[in-house]
């Protein structure tokens, strides 16, 4: 993981197309006839409970009501959701309906297991969600999965295969992917009845079979759209960064009254955009703090949490921690990038609790954010706390957490996708 609901990433309402895309139309004629009665059933039950969703979707939608509450449980309001009913009615879908079929094929590390701390954690908590056995969303039988999960880590591909044979050729990546799909392929008909429709995770190897992979999920830090990310396809996920095992952050950011730096990074050079920001920004302003390095007796959260914005540039890809770092600190990210598809632009409208600066007018910062009166900062430093919970790593995952959330990405595709029956 390296990084549907007729949805744009980047813009408009959370939708449900009243037509969902037919599965591949180059599935087999012997495939189809070769499904037994009891998988037809199955099927036509799967794809039914699948329609009566998007019915109470569109209709939740276009009604403004939150029919489907319930006394005690978060109830999505607000400007940062971009139709915050559809939204809770699809969440509310997803918990009554969703099932995942995790393949059982594949052993440790690169299979069913996944790195838990550092920048790709979200890879290894997700995998171990998934793989405990304690997840509402686990199917008891692939029969009864609407989704199918290939439990592949790409950060241990990376630490157990690349490393130890000192290359990074991504036609080994492309190839340990095709030959577990192969086996998936060869044993089981799902992959096959739907060339992959209705199977997510992985990284991007797309490149290597393209009309292999025409169909499949990818679910990616890197959300690059310049780099065959496709939003109404792929997931985007957010990048987070966890200390050891301990989920939370060392430090609590402080009251917006309380903020005395008014933009805040530190970071390597890497990537064009951080080199233009160091270039013109580091170590030059008290107001604008922009280092490549910290001196050891400063902590990085603590200056994060006492800023009013925290710069997020892209670096070589387009996602970083530092997004979620500042969210969870309440700090208003600045997104400083090109081609980023941002997590969850589904059902989160990024522009009613950031600040995005294109990348050409790095020289303008400080101009841009002190043009930002302190009722509209007020506003974002809001919005921001009230987004704080979709971007919170719980174990085990709760409702509306950055687990849910991720899942619910998927589920939105799924939910575009017919298959035959």
């Amino acid at each position: 993981m390296n990084d549907d609901c007729d949805t744009t990433a980047n813009g408009g309402d959370l939708l449900i197309s009243p037509s969902p895309s037919p599965s591949p139309q180059n599935l087999t004629a012997a495939t189809s006839n070769s499904r037994t009665r009891k998988e037809e059933k199955g099927n036509e039950r799967i794809e039914d409970g699948l329609a009566r969703a998007r019915f109470a979707i569109r209709k939740a939608a276009k009604s403004h009501n939150y029919s489907s509450y319930k006394e005690g449980s978060y109830l999505p309001t607000g400007a940062i959701y971009r139709n915050p009913y559809a939204f809770h009615q699809s969440h509310t879908e997803m918990e009554k309906r969703f099932k995942v079929w995790i393949y059982k094929e594949g052993e440790p590390p690169i299979f069913h297991y996944g790195p838990a701390v550092d920048i790709y954690s979200i890879e290894g908590q997700f995998i171990a969600e998934m793989e405990s056995g304690e997840s509402n969303f686990i199917a008891r039988n692939p029969e009864e999965a609407n989704m199918f999960l290939i439990p592949i880590s790409v950060a241990h591909i990376i630490k157990f295969l690349y490393r130890p044979l000192v290359t990074y050729s991504r036609a080994q990546l492309q190839r340990v992917v095709i030959d577990y799909i192969q086996v998936l392929s060869d044993k089981y008909p799902y992959w096959n009845r739907s060339k992959g429709a209705d199977h997510f995770l992985g990284p991007d190897i797309s490149k290597g079979n393209p009309d292999f992979y025409k169909h499949f999920i990818r679910v990616l830090c890197n959300a690059n759209t310049s780099e065959m990310f496709q939003p109404n396809r792929d997931v985007s996920i957010p990048e987070i960064k966890t200390l050891g095992w301990h989920l939370g952050l060392p430090e609590k950011g402080v009251r917006p009254s309380k903020r005395s730096i008014l933009a805040f990074f530190a970071g390597g050079v890497h990537g064009e955009i951080r080199r233009v920001l160091l270039e013109y920004w580091k170590d030059r302003d008290v107001e604008i703090q922009v280092h490549e390095y910290l001196d050891k007796k400063q902590n990085y959260f603590k200056l994060m949490g006492q800023s009013k914005f925290c710069l997020c540039p892209s670096g070589y890809e387009v996602a970083s921690p530092r997004e979620v770092t500042a969210i969870q600190l309440g700090c208003v990210p600045v997104i400083i990038s090109n081609n980023y598809s941002l997590p969850f632009s589904d059902v989160l409208d990024w522009s009613k609790f950031t600040v995005q600066i294109p990348p050409e007018k790095i020289p303008e910062i400080k101009t841009i954010l002190k043009g930002i009166s302190q009722r509209r900062y007020l506003t974002l430093q809001k919005r921001v706390q009230q987004v704080r919970r979709h971007f919170v790593l719980n174990r085990p995952a709760q409702p509306y957490d950055m687990l849910y959330m991720l899942l619910h990405s998927v589920w939105l595709r799924r939910l575009n996708v017919r298959l035959p029956y």
